[in-house]
């Protein structure tokens, strides 16, 4: 029997430790039944993992930052169940975001690696790239993800309820109640991400103003770019000025120091007093050679840190899991309250052995061709993606952000070596390591995202068995959008060369896969380097990933971040009263939220537009200083307008 029950909001306790003897009751009682799982959630559910899996894929492809979904679609699944006056929508509305929200995580494990082929296709023609083994690979890395997850969900969301802050579960879950208690926060999204998508609309289509402001546009800085090998640069785009405010002033700076150590101390350093060959090269193209492959050396270290660090949580959990195999099964899992039911044990056993035969068939049949290499190229897969899940669980519970593509880096460089050494090298030997490094970069990026559904989902009292089977609907639906939008990207703009879409990432990889691959070394001295400054930076305590993601991330698409951090705070701390900062800082975010949402969606729209033919883009008037001139009042303009609309809210009663 479904029951209705008045939504107070969430549990004094919810974020704290327990007290010896205390419990945890989730807003929905744990002995009732509550709508979840019907048409209208799995329905609406997968409409957001196609509408989100297609902006998240464009956006991340330009700046190499994959905006997480599950806010935006909490926040649409809110306004719509308000809409339509829905009562008792909570569950539901958990269901579609737990579904949704596969868009982002599954974007993030496939653009950080697949593109690398399309970019090593246009060095060597020869290399083959199909639908089939983006769209295979994003889902059995996805599928693995969850499989792999399920038995650390009671470690993580409750029995170390109060231990880890879970910043991104504890935002989406706010948003979330407070729409079941009456609140509709989807009309200042839906404005933003009108105007974001608009704005960003107007310049990737028609290029009413420069999207990037350059100081080699006028003739100091582009004397002091190529006498000193200095230059600033600053993307004007909403999408990444969203997405600074939500990453946050900290987390902003520290990604932006990683690009300033790279663009302001070794690219100077190397063009002044590097080989001839290195100074004659223009300041991006010394970036690009060398000191981008510090910031890759710097994110592989970043990974064996973190595995290190948890290697704790991973014993911990894996006891846990073992003593629940250990059980009564059915009988017990019956005996447990609705809120604590996971699939059971044995099915998730079952489901992952069907799915490693798969990957291995998929590998023999559709990659390698070799019997003895597909073995060891599944090992790599097996052994890595299982110990790299708590990692990325781990990561994700605590900061909120997910180290996916520096172990996604780690074991590309520990699959080539391994491949090679079983005689699987040349452009197969790239398909081969870059298939790999898809499947495993997915399940890590699953793993993470899907502890944070869990948890809130823990939280409101949704059962868990019903967002784990139908994650996987979520993960079948967004794997195959982003295979066809990456293919239509690729046709659209391209991974290399002007104008090309950035694929930070994916051309990190392919930097590192390239060489090992067609026998001509790495550069290990640069990759040396980056982990030792990891390790120290490590010793110091500054989080070592962003810092190393800023440092082979384009320095234009790292200061947006900056700007957009310093307007989060600027918000949040202009007043005394506590509760109207953190009404200010919320009604910022759900800005932010739609000028990424908007600014990602109009992007695919403009792709969509030039991919049929239509190119209304003035190059002519980009290239010149009026377009710059433009940029920089809009760009004003746009923050302004956060500034503003996020200092309306008013604190809550």
């Amino acid at each position: 029997m479904e029951n209705e029950e008045k939504v107070k909001g969430l549990p004094e306790n919810a974020s704290r430790e327990l007290k010896p003897g205390e419990t945890y009751e989730p807003i929905l009682a744990s002995d009732k039944t509550f709508p979840e799982v019907n048409f209208r959630s799995v329905s609406l559910g997968l409409l957001m993992a196609v509408i989100f899996s297609a902006a998240a894929a464009y956006l991340g492809l330009k700046v190499g930052q994959v905006f997480e979904a599950a806010i935006p679609i909490a926040i649409i699944a809110v306004g719509l169940s308000t809409a339509a006056k829905r009562k008792n929508a909570l569950g539901e509305n958990v269901i579609i975001q737990s579904i949704g929200s596969s868009s982002g995580v599954i974007v993030a494990g496939a653009i950080f690696t697949l593109p690398a082929l399309y970019i090593l296709q246009a060095k060597y023609p020869e290399l083959t790239v199909n639908f089939m083994q983006v769209f295979l690979s994003s889902l059995l890395g996805g599928v693995l993800g969850i499989l792999f997850l399920i038995p650390f969900r009671k470690y993580f969301v409750s029995d170390m309820h109060g231990k880890y802050p879970f910043p991104e579960a504890t935002a989406t879950t706010q948003v979330l109640v407070s729409g079941e208690k009456g609140g509709s926060q989807a009309k200042p999204l839906l404005l933003a991400g009108l105007l974001g998508g608009l704005y960003d609309f107007a310049v990737s289509t028609f290029g009413a103003w420069s999207d990037t402001l350059s100081t080699t546009m006028m003739k100091w800085g582009a004397d002091l770019s190529a006498k000193l090998k200095l230059e600033f640069s600053i993307n004007t785009s909403a999408a990444v000025l969203g997405l600074g405010y939500i990453i946050g002033l900290k987390y902003s700076l520290i990604i932006c120091a990683g690009s300033f150590f790279v663009w302001f101390f070794v690219v100077p350093l190397l063009g002044a007093y590097g080989a001839p060959d290195v100074a004659a090269m223009t300041t991006t193209e010394i970036f690009l050679n060398y000191g981008r492959f510090i910031g890759v050396g710097a994110i592989a270290m970043a990974g064996i840190i973190g595995i290190i660090k948890s290697w704790g949580v991973i014993k911990g959990a894996a006891g846990l899991a073992a003593k629940e195999l250990g059980g009564k099964g059915k009988a017990v899992a019956t005996s447990l309250p609705r809120t604590a039911r996971d699939l059971s044990m044995k099915l998730i056993l079952i489901s992952i052995v069907a799915t490693l035969i798969i990957v291995f068939v998929f590998f023999y049949f559709g990659v390698i061709h070799n019997f003895a290499q597909t073995v060891v190229a599944f090992l790599v897969v097996l052994v890595i993606a299982f110990l790299f899940t708590t990692v990325a669980a781990n990561a994700i519970a605590i900061v909120g952000s997910n180290p996916v593509s520096g172990m996604t880096l780690m074991t590309l460089i520990v699959a080539s070596m391994v491949l090679v050494s079983v005689g699987l090298e040349g452009t197969s030997g790239m398909v081969a390591s870059m298939i790999i490094g898809g499947v495993v970069c997915t399940a890590l990026s699953m793993a993470g995202g899907f502890i944070t559904d869990l948890k809130i989902g823990y939280w409101i009292g949704v059962t868990p068995a019903k967002q784990e089977t139908w994650k996987f609907l979520g993960a079948l639906v967004s794997a195959a959008t982003v295979g066809g939008v990456m293919i239509v990207l690729n046709e659209v703009y391209g991974f290399t060369g002007d104008n090309a879409l950035a694929a930070p990432q994916a051309n990190a990889m392919a930097a590192v896969i390239e060489p090992l691959m067609m026998g001509q070394g790495a550069p290990w001295m640069l990759y040396g380097a980056g982990a030792v400054l990891a390790l120290l930076l490590n010793l110091l305590g500054v989080p070592v990933l962003p810092f190393a993601l800023g440092m082979f991330i384009p320095l234009y698409l790292n200061t947006p971040l900056v700007v957009g951090g310093l307007i989060s705070w600027f918000v949040s701390t202009r007043s005394k009263n506590q509760e109207l900062n953190n009404a200010r800082m919320e009604r910022g975010t759900l800005l932010a939220s739609g000028f990424i949402a908007g600014g990602a969606l109009m992007g695919v729209v403009s792709a969509g537009l030039k991919f049929a033919g239509v190119d209304c883009y003035q190059t002519e008037w980009v290239n010149g200083g009026g377009a710059q001139l433009l940029g920089l009042v809009m760009y004003i303009a746009i923050c302004v307008y956060l500034i503003v609309d996020s200092m309306r809210a008013k604190a809550n009663n």
